[in-house]
């Protein structure tokens, strides 16, 4: 028989031993003080010993170890299906919890539980410094401002909010949600390998009534892009993702224009690895060009 628990933190990990294991030492520093609690982990197919030093050092985390690399959706579908908690906890082998942020995020999301269904807490650089890790759904200005005009800079395509804020997505490196919310939704799509997952998540969730909102008084500190492969791979993963995303929510035109956009940012960029001899902007953009 499952054992009732409030609370379940689930984190996966891939080739990131030594943040996963400093992950979970910060989670049993700062455990949550208001319910019951258990932390589960999957290994996606690590190749640096990442399951065997998480199964050595915390006997008491509930440790799956995959046969292949899921993908961050699908690895997290399957720790939602093994949580026994009410509530889920996604947080990023990459995160270190500062001290009384779950207990903090725990109790904003049963204060807010009927009108928000899915919550994120304030992500802040090593530094300690705000990380943007909020922001608009990706409207094809949005997406202009993201490619050419330095979107995130500006802070017109993510910010980091100072006092609890509904918003329309979140950073999946942390995010709180009932598991009934969470399963309504059938969680995330598993066709993203890695990259706008949560956006979608969050546009499905946006349209079927559910709110999202940041929490800042529970603060965690979030590296990073830890377990991307090199530059390239993240960059041909974003451009997947827009064009899946577009594919699945918007009409034609609006999937034609996105393309387009995608295109002079790729041609721009091989552009000027051409003219700088850049081997990397050579490569990346002309695998983007090749895929829109």
């Amino acid at each position: 028989m499952k054992q009732s628990i409030d609370l379940s933190i689930l984190v996966l990990s891939y080739n990131t031993k030594d943040l996963t294991l400093r992950c979970l030492e910060t989670i049993y520093a700062h455990p949550p003080t208001n319910g019951s609690y258990e932390v589960l982990v999957l290994d996606n197919q690590s190749t640096d010993g990442s399951a065997a030093a998480v199964a050595a050092a915390y006997p008491q985390v509930r440790l799956y170890a995959s046969k292949v690399n899921m993908g961050f959706g699908k690895g997290n579908n399957y720790l939602a299906r093994k949580a026994h908690g009410t509530v889920l906890l996604l947080l990023n082998s990459d995160i270190e919890v500062m001290k009384g942020s779950l207990t903090r995020l725990y109790e904003c999301y049963q204060v807010h539980h009927k009108e928000v269904g899915f919550m994120g807490g304030k992500l802040l650089n090593p530094d300690k410094t705000p990380q943007p890790s909020c922001g608009p759904f990706y409207r094809l200005p949005i997406v202009f401002g993201a490619l050419f005009l330095r979107g995130d800079y500006w802070g017109l395509t993510r910010w980091s909010p100072d006092r609890f804020t509904i918003v329309d997505w979140v950073s999946g490196a942390c995010i709180i949600t009932s598991k009934q919310a969470y399963n309504a939704l059938k969680g995330f799509d598993e066709r993203i390998f890695m990259y706008m997952e949560e956006i979608d998540l969050l546009y499905r969730a946006r349209k079927s009534g559910s709110l999202t909102a940041v929490c800042p008084d529970a603060q965690f500190i979030h590296y990073g892009s830890a377990s991307s492969q090199g530059r390239t791979k993240p960059i041909l993963n974003v451009y997947k993702g827009f064009i899946y995303f577009y594919t699945k929510h918007h009409d034609a035109v609006s999937l034609f224009i996105l393309k387009r956009m995608l295109q002079l940012k790729a041609l721009g960029g091989y552009t000027l690895g051409l003219l700088l001899g850049n081997d990397y902007l050579k490569k990346t953009y002309g695998k983007a060009l090749r895929m829109v």
